[in-house]
């Protein structure tokens, strides 16, 4: 295997964004088994409500990190994870994710932001929502089924990102991490309070940081 299919590596469409749909499965299988995976932070964990600080440094300490975030991504079976909910206070979020169209997403953002998105574009999706951090629980919740994401590679240089449907919903979701959000904070009162019951009430199947 060449050493651009090993370092994550990816091209730019004719639009600028990232093609991250290419050789999903080598690339992600090259930075898990770089990596060691680790116990994932629950909320009530303090680095979960907070923003995180930026990504400042693009060395070896960094690549260590994603790879790491991989290899505790698969152990939790995730599709998205958040550097703070490994309980890194960084701007990272890894993902291997489908958008609704079944086509495979796999790649890096650091120091995320949501680009705003033109009036016609925000077409609301009320589908379930479930999070690393808050295992065992899901609720419905509206966002948009189109978002951009701009930010940096691994290296630091600046990227682009756009997902639709489901891959949307990550983008959304993993950024709002990084600024001190968990999707049950975007919950109605009531529907916060159902999720939380139901994810003490579950078991979850990876192992979490216990609060406390």
């Amino acid at each position: 295997m060449s050493q651009q299919e090993t370092d994550g590596t990816i091209g730019v469409d004719d639009e600028g964004f990232i093609v991250d749909t290419e050789d999903c499965e080598a690339r992600e299988a090259a930075y898990r088994e770089r990596g060691t995976s680790r116990p994932i932070t629950v909320v009530g964990n303090p680095v979960l409500h907070k923003e995180c600080k930026d990504v400042t440094e693009f060395g070896d300490e960094l690549a260590q990190l994603i790879d790491d975030m991989f290899a505790s991504q698969k152990t939790a079976e995730g599709v998205g994870l958040a550097a703070n909910q490994i309980g890194v206070d960084l701007k990272v979020f890894v993902y291997d994710c489908p958008d609704d169209d079944g086509k495979r997403h796999t790649g890096v953002v650091c120091n995320p932001v949501l680009e705003e998105l033109a009036p016609e574009r925000r077409v609301l999706d009320d589908s379930n929502e479930g999070c690393l951090s808050v295992p065992t629980a899901y609720a419905s919740l509206a966002r948009p089924d189109y978002a951009v994401v701009r930010g940096q590679d691994a290296k630091g240089n600046p990227i682009r990102v756009r997902g639709t449907g489901y891959f949307a919903r990550c983008l959304q979701h993993e950024t709002d991490h990084l600024y001190g959000y968990l999707y049950i904070d975007r919950l109605s009162k009531r529907d916060r309070k159902d999720a939380l019951r139901q994810m003490e009430e579950g078991t979850p199947r990876y192992e979490t940081v216990p609060n406390g």
